[in-house]
């Protein structure tokens, strides 16, 4: 059986997000003294006396708003409502009980879930202030005291919690997960595809660019495995990024970058290649994870029989710091190529984690010297003692030689290929560290 959910809901800016990142220890969720910075819900796994749990942080409410995005946020947070165990009701204790929070808590109590009322914002210790007593008016029960900036009265909130969630069962350990990253600039269809291969709307869609400012997990499962998507905020130039907000969206993506096994590297397939998606790629390429060019909107591009092998071309060029990674033509709307898209996710998590012996690799090694003799450099030739492999996710090598200025990048490119070729690492980058015979006893 899985994780009890547990889900903070409430009206927008009365601290949700930072009780939310309090409970799992690590700022998952983006803080800023701005309303409405919360889009998506954000899952966290908690821990409270022995009990796990899965936490989840969800956009403000506001149930008569009748904006586009705010309705959509409201429709998140109501999935969140639905799936969860256990409701966390955030108010405000400074602002006091509001129309929004009576219409929210009227919204809880059809929901028929238990709900735990929170009154946060309480950082005095001591007796309660006597505007405290005015939230029992919300008829939700005793609330609990919180200051989710200085953590006070979160165990009790905890503890209450724990009531309410029902009894935990055995859980059948879980195989092996593959952590996907989707990357990409602003508004190439993200969330759209996290959307597709979850089969719900997990992630809000708008043609706004930005939509997304929270890195989201999703871990999905089907007949090729079990997945962890993460969507990520478009990934903008550090010069283009204009606010606090924005620049911490980016540094959330980048950080689902660097925790991710594989990256899919999205492009708009009806605007083509922008310097852009370049700076995107090489992130993930410099991460060393292993990397997929998904093209996608592929039902939306007028094309003939000659389109895709012509882009397929053009990208191979644009993209030829990262010839190892395969370009494939989605569409996120249609579900098109979609598990042609699993495959390769899964032969890059493959090729990324792949060790390879000793013996085996020295085998190749001596088959390409021998086929293609080392450089040499006025009169003094290049000679490659023997090759280890120090590390995976990427693959790195370490070739061990007499002189590492004789290696010239041509034939070490020429080595990579040849152990990309007959290990078959595909999708991934291959590192190589040139030792000088030396160096090995430093």
């Amino acid at each position: 059986m899985s994780k009890p959910i547990v889900a903070i809901v409430g009206r927008p800016n009365v601290g949700k997000s930072t009780l939310f990142n309090k409970i799992v220890g690590r700022r998952l969720s983006i803080v800023e003294d701005t309303p409405g910075v919360t889009r998506d819900r954000i899952f966290g796994d908690a821990e409270w006396c022995g009990r796990q749990f899965s936490l989840v942080d969800t956009g403000g409410l506001e149930p008569a708003s009748r904006d586009v995005l705010l309705t959509q946020m409201r429709e998140q947070a109501q999935i969140a409502i639905d799936s969860a165990s256990a409701i966390i009701f955030v108010t405000d204790l400074r602002t006091g009980v509001t129309a929004t929070d009576q219409e929210v808590a009227d919204l809880l109590l059809k929901s028929g879930r238990p709900v735990v009322l929170c009154v946060n914002k309480c950082d005095s210790v001591g007796q309660p202030p006597v505007e405290f007593y005015e939230f029992y008016n919300l008829g939700l029960g005793d609330p609990v005291m919180v200051s989710s900036v200085h953590g006070h009265g979160t165990g009790d909130l905890l503890d209450r919690v724990m009531e309410t969630l029902p009894e935990q069962q055995e859980e059948e350990p879980d195989g092996e997960i593959i952590k996907v990253a989707v990357i990409g600039k602003p508004n190439v269809g993200k969330s759209s595809l996290v959307n597709r291969v979850a089969g719900e709307n997990r992630c809000i869609v708008s043609d706004m660019a930005g939509t997304t400012r929270d890195a989201v997990d999703m871990t999905i499962e089907n007949r090729h495995g079990t997945f962890t998507f993460i969507d990520t905020a478009g990934l903008r130039r550090r010069s283009k990024v204009e606010d606090s907000v924005e620049y911490y969206s980016n540094l959330r993506a980048e950080m689902a970058v660097e925790r991710a096994d594989v990256c899919l590297i999205l492009i708009d397939g009806t605007v083509g290649f922008t310097d852009q998606d370049s700076k995107v790629a090489g992130i993930a390429h410099e991460a060393g994870k292993g990397c997929i060019v998904c093209v996608n909107k592929w039902d939306a591009v007028e094309k003939d029989d000659k389109t895709m092998d012509q882009m397929r071309l053009k990208l191979s060029e644009d993209f030829s710091f990262m010839s190892y990674a395969p370009i494939i033509f989605i569409s996120a709307k249609t579900g098109q190529r979609l598990d042609r898209m699993f495959e390769l996710i899964k032969m890059a998590a493959m090729s990324n984690a792949m060790r390879v012996t000793t013996g085996a690799l020295n085998d190749v090694l001596a088959q390409a010297v021998n086929r293609v003799q080392p450089p040499t450099d006025k009169g003094r030739r290049l000679k490659i003692y023997y090759m280890t492999q120090a590390s995976t996710k990427p693959p790195t090598f370490v070739c061990f030689v007499n002189d590492h200025e004789l290696f010239h990048y041509s034939y070490q490119r020429y080595i990579i290929n040849r152990i990309r070729e007959t290990f078959g690492l595909d999708c991934t980058p291959v590192r190589l560290m040139i030792r000088d015979k030396k160096d090995e006893k430093e």
